[in-house]
């Protein structure tokens, strides 16, 4: 195989011959075709699969500019990524990783330094917007060859629909037989399974499927390293195919049935909606023809059709062009009533909008967007918990499970930067990648609403039973069973109390207190409640103004 374009990252250490396995190792990720090696390895022969990729990405991208497709993928889009004026959309949460201070604070600087790469904090709603549609993002790690400890330079956007993940498989040299035959001939314990080589191609040309041939049977197209690319997918997959989907793909057939029944609904609006006449033109006796030609003279006599041009602002009567909208002339023979004028009504059910209703709701579920956002119904819900509709509870975990994936491209991006700059080994990244998480920036009043409520269910268990406490059961036992406090929080808690009650900067609660003031009885105790402090002598002070004279009758 020729040398791929970028840099590799060396693997830790391969499994032990003892650690063996009759299935192949696989990623989830769609990607479980292998292409073959050897003399006509130099191109990948599973074109269908690429070209059929290479569709989708552009089906997805037509439906997302679909007015109510697009509706629904920025109530997801906006969701996910909070938009604040000075807090990020997104931070490293460290809480749970087991490292020394200094790693965690190098730890916390590179992720800084990766948003600044990405601008994320400016731009991640499109970034996020780009993935979603797509099902996968690609970026490509720029570094200085000659300095790689000097870390990603430049991480460079590149379309999904010019990239593609090939995995490969080595034969061993001297080996005719396939995977199965010398699985079939060997021993399966002593069996392990070829090489797989994994890289990506690159096809800077948009007008081909990425992975096409050309008329040499070359790849079209730029073979780069795995650790070269940013790769992150939606982690939806074909096994059928062999392909990794997006979350658009759901809602191709709604909205393919949206289209259909709104233009059919325009359509049948148009041809019925006008009432249009009946003309009955008597022509006697005349023969067929001339009866024809008759009935076309009385016709353009009476007709007038004015056609406005929008483009010259003229008007044009164009007799001889008959729309299908026009009326209807009839001839009637003679014995008949004559001639008749009669109205053709248009369509009665003009107004009912029922099915183009139920193809946006089929829409929206299709998308797991909770369908009472579909143009603002039923408004913004202020009131308690238990009148929250359950799918905005549902498309809560939905974006949390969007936000988990996405945060994958993070970690790519976060693992090669440490072991470029030599922070942290290979090995390391395995053991520590696991307790690091990311939080992103939340506004989800629903969650709010429903914590408070909660809290003030508690809070409301522990008054009403705070007088048999010493009885029934202790303290602790209310705040563990109805609180729901940890022993973590118990001793935070009890830590913080007790600084706050040296400090002054609330009462001890030990102190027995009036009901009415809250002053602590024995500070009223000591107070001087004497008839000269409560009802001073406004007139002995020096200066003391007299009180206004009450006029007299008569004076005013």
């Amino acid at each position: 195989m020729a040398k791929l374009f970028g840099f590799s990252i060396e693997d830790n250490e391969p499994l032990s011959k003892d650690a063996v396995s009759p299935v192949p190792p696989n990623h989830e990720d769609g990607n479980d075709h292998f292409a073959s090696s050897g003399f006509f390895g130099s191109y990948v022969d599973i074109e269908g699969v690429f070209r059929t990729e290479f569709e989708l990405i552009k089906r997805y991208r037509e439906m997302a500019l679909h007015p109510e497709a697009d509706s629904a993928i920025e109530d997801i889009v906006n969701e996910a990524i909070v938009s604040d004026t000075n807090d990020s959309p997104i931070e490293i949460d460290l809480d749970h990783l087991n490292a020394s201070d200094g790693i965690k604070k190098k730890v916390r600087e590179e992720f800084k330094n990766i948003k600044d790469l990405l601008d994320f904090d400016k731009k991640a709603h499109e970034i996020y917007r780009n993935w979603y549609i797509d099902g996968r993002i690609y970026y490509h790690k720029v570094i200085d060859v000659k300095k790689p400890e000097e870390g990603i330079k430049e991480l460079r956007y590149i379309d999904a629909m010019k990239m593609r993940y090939v995995k490969q498989a080595k034969k061993k040299e001297g080996d005719k037989l396939n995977s199965i035959q010398r699985f079939q001939n060997d021993n399966p314990m002593d069996y392990d399974w070829p090489e797989i080589e994994e890289y990506f191609i690159y096809n800077p040309k948009s007008t081909y499927p990425t992975g096409a041939r050309d008329a040499t049977g070359a790849t079209q197209g730029i073979k780069m390293t795995k650790d070269s690319i940013v790769y992150c997918t939606s982690g939806l997959v074909d096994r059928n195919k062999g392909c990794t989907l997006g979350y658009l793909h759901k809602a191709i057939k709604s909205i393919n049935q949206l289209r259909m029944i709104e233009d059919s609904l325009v359509i049948y609006r148009l041809s019925r909606a006008p009432e249009r006449r009946i003309f009955y033109i008597d022509v006697g006796n005349l023969p067929k023809v001339k009866a024809e030609q008759y009935l076309r003279d009385v016709m353009m006599r009476y007709r007038n059709k004015l056609v406005y041009d929008a483009n010259t602002g003229e008007i044009r009567d164009d007799k001889k062009y008959m729309a299908m909208l026009e009326d209807f002339w009839l001839p009637r023979r003679e014995g008949g009533r004559g001639t008749e004028i009669t109205t053709l009504p248009g369509g009665q059910n003009l107004g009912e909008i029922t099915d183009i209703e139920y193809f946006k709701k089929k829409l929206y579920r299709s998308l797991n967007v909770p369908p009472s956002r579909m143009d603002g119904e039923g408004g913004f819900n202020l009131g308690r918990s238990s009148e929250i509709l359950r799918d905005e509870l549902k498309f809560t975990k939905f974006v949390g499970r969007l936000r988990k994936r996405f945060s994958h491209m993070f970690n790519d991006i976060l693992k090669t930067q440490l072991i470029l700059k030599n922070i942290i080994t290979p090995e390391d990244w395995d053991m520590m990648s696991e307790h690091i998480q990311y939080d992103f920036l939340y506004d989800n009043h629903f969650s709010e609403l429903k914590e408070t409520e909660l809290f003030t269910e508690r809070l409301n268990n522990v008054a009403t039973a705070e007088p048999y406490v010493g009885r029934y059961f202790s303290q602790d036992y209310l705040r563990r069973k109805v609180l729901r406090q940890t022993d973590e929080e118990i001793i935070e808690q009890n830590e913080i109390m007790a600084r706050e009650i040296a400090d002054g900067t609330v009462p001890d609660p030990s102190i027995p207190t009036d009901p009415e003031t809250g002053i602590p009885l024995d500070q009223i105790a000591d107070m001087d409640l004497g008839a000269d402090e409560m009802e001073p002598d406004l007139g002995s002070e020096v200066g003391a103004t007299k009180p206004p004279e009450i006029p007299k009758g008569g004076e005013i």
